[in-house]
Parts: C-alpha cells; structure tokens; sequence
C-alpha cells in the first residue's frame, strides 16, 4: 500500500519539472488551508447555533407542535430515495453503519433527543427502503407505483398546517424530486415533437424549447408566480405549487435537448429494421430508440437533477423558505449575528455533501446501465 502510494505520487505529483514546481507551489498552501479550516472548525467555531436551529434549516417555519408531520414527510422521503438506490448498487452493512453516524453524532453534540430522534427515523427508512430493493426482486416493480403513493400521502400529511408553510431543506429535496419526475416525460415528448414529422407540432415544441433556454430560471418562476391567478384564479394554487410548475416547465426544455442528442445517438438501421419487422412508430420509439437513448444521456439527466438542486434557493423570489433561506432567516436575528461562518459553512458542506451523493449515484448508474448488473 505505502510503495503503491509512493510511486502514485512521484508519477502525478513530481514526474515531470513543472509537475515537481507546482506541486511545490501547491501543497504546502492546501496543507495550511486545511490547517487553518480545522483549526477553527474544532477550536474557535461556536456550532451549537447549528444544532439550536437545525428544525428551522431542515423544515422551515413549520409550526414546532406539527413538526412530526415534516419528519414523517422525510422519512417517506428517505424510503423512496433508498429504494432508488436499491435499484442501481446493492446496500451493504456499511452504508447502514455510515448513515447512522449522523444521529449518533447529533446525539453526541446536542445531549438529547430533539434532533437525535427524527434523524434516527429517517435515516431507518432510507436504511429499509435500499435494502428492500436490493434484496428483493420484486418489489422494484412496484416501486413506480409506491413512490406515487408516497408522494399523495406526503402532501396529505404536510398539507393540514399550510402548504405556505413549506420549507428548509425538505422543501428544497421536495422541489428537487418533483420537478425532476415531472419534466422527464414532458422533455421526452417535447423531444420526439421536436423531431416530428407534423410541421406546426414540430415547431410548437421548437419554439418552447428555445424560448425556455433563452430566459433565466428566476423570470420563469416569477411570471408563473404572477400569471396562474390571472389565467387560473378558481384553482387557488399556493406558491409552492407555483414554484415547482415554473421549475418543470423551464428544465423541461433542458431535459428535451438532452434526450434529442440522445435520440440521434441511435442508429438508423436499427428504427428501419424494426419498419420492415412491421412494427409501429409508437412501439419502435417506446421498445427500442427511448430505452438507448435515455442510457447515452444518464449523466446529463443527472446532472440537471443537479442543477435543480442548486437552483432551489431562488424560489426566494416567491417568498418559499428553502435551505437557503433558512440560514438567513437565523443570521437574520442579531443574537446570531457573528455566527455567519458556522452557519454558511454547515449550508455548504450540507450541499456539498448531497450533491457528492446525486453525483456518485450517477456514476454507479452509468456503471450498472453499462455492465446490467450492481
């Protein structure tokens, strides 16, 4: 292991002069980052304001006596991202054993049960929901139909206090989630509408694409805040609603591109074989080029998952409490106000981290649609 770790560094670090200068140059200043990052994360950095307000940075403004219907929202939550995950690599103790590290370290920091207990829970049906897939077959054929049917009781167990009420970094995964499911199948749609033969269909689905790709994000969401009243008033939508539909109908467009680079990636021979096999359009598109499409664009559909993630703090505008939103509604109090650094930091290792998970499951995601096994 030492002599392998040795010649890894004199063949990438010091092989070459410039190697040798810039590593040089380099090392000692990342080692006196680290240094002085740990340093003032163990010996100077004040955390207990992250653990005294870590039901407002998880859940938002929710009312602290309805807070169980929050948690129960996340542990259905962690089941139905566990079992995703059961479908592309198989859960090990380890994984459990890694996962649980975080209520033991908040039981740890925080002396009780208040942050402790609901971690606990979610952490356990994510636990649960990953092995089940992972060890039996049958139940990823129903795991379309049970993740709907979590998500109806999600809203009906989190709607009765107030969907205003929404937030934090629940809202932040729930926005995330829904509007990645809903813009697959309306990106794939607009993608082989964009390929059609019908002209006027054709150009509809063009013309929204390029439209979406040539505003920002926050326009859209913003001007489907405004408009749905305007256009819709008997639905009374609330402005989460309103968010996630302005999130979908603009990375729809994204996901449509994707999927069309994808759909030319297949080949011709294989659509004009299955013509002369007497088969359908709909039955050529459903059976053979979507299936090899969608394994060539997994990274980038991932990525855009991503991208959603990362642009959850900007339903700010509509006056959403996200993740985001929640760290600064807690500086915002002058009590906290020389905490901005345990706070920003706790909210940029929290996103690091979730997007290191999105990312590494894409990358097994890959390996497992490549090779068809976990």
């Amino acid at each position: 292991m030492i002599a392998t770790s040795i010649k890894w560094t004199r063949h990438n670090l010091f092989g070459k002069p410039l190697d040798v200068v810039l590593s040089l140059l380099v090392i000692p200043g990342v080692l006196w980052l680290a240094y002085t990052i740990t340093d003032w994360a163990f010996a100077s950095a004040k955390w207990d304001i992250v653990v005294q307000s870590l039901r407002v940075l998880m859940i938002g403004v929710f009312p602290a006596d309805q807070a169980w219907r929050a948690w129960t929202a996340s542990a259905i939550i962690g089941a139905i991202l566990g079992a995703g995950l059961g479908c592309v690599f198989c859960f090990k103790p380890h994984h459990g054993l890694v996962l649980l590290l975080v209520p033991v370290l908040l039981l740890i920091v925080d002396g009780g049960l208040s942050n402790a207990l609901p971690a606990t829970g979610i952490i356990a049906s994510t636990i649960l929901g990953w092995a089940l897939t992972s060890y039996v077959p049958l139940s990823r054929k129903v795991l379309p139909a049970a993740a709907f049917t979590g998500f109806i009781v999600i809203v009906a167990v989190m709607a009765p206090p107030g969907v205003g009420l929404w937030g934090g970094l629940l809202l932040s995964v729930l926005l995330t989630l829904v509007t990645s499911v809903l813009s697959l199948p309306i990106g794939i749609l607009l993608a082989f509408g964009r390929q059609s033969r019908l002209s006027s269909l054709r150009i509809i689905c063009t013309w929204y694409i390029e439209v979406m790709r040539s505003v920002p994000l926050i326009l859209v969401v913003y001007w489907i805040w405004i408009l749905m009243p305007v256009l819709a008033p008997q639905w009374g939508l609330a402005d989460v609603a309103r968010g996630m539909i302005g999130f979908t109908i603009f990375y729809s467009a994204y996901v449509a591109e994707y999927v069309r680079s994808g759909l030319q990636a297949v080949p011709r021979a294989q659509t004009e074989a299955a013509r002369s096999l007497g088969m359908s359009e709909f039955d050529i598109n459903r059976s053979i080029v979507l299936p090899q499409a969608l394994r060539v664009v997994v990274a980038p559909l991932v990525g855009n998952v991503l991208d959603i993630f990362n642009s959850a703090p900007l339903v700010f505008i509509i006056g959403l409490t996200d993740f985001l939103r929640a760290g600064q509604m807690i500086l915002a109090n002058p009590q906290y106000g020389d905490r901005t650094f345990e706070v920003l930091s706790f909210l940029l290792v929290t996103y690091f981290v979730i997007g290191s998970m999105i990312t590494y499951a894409a990358r097994k995601l890959e390996d497992h649609m490549a090779t068809g096994t976990r």
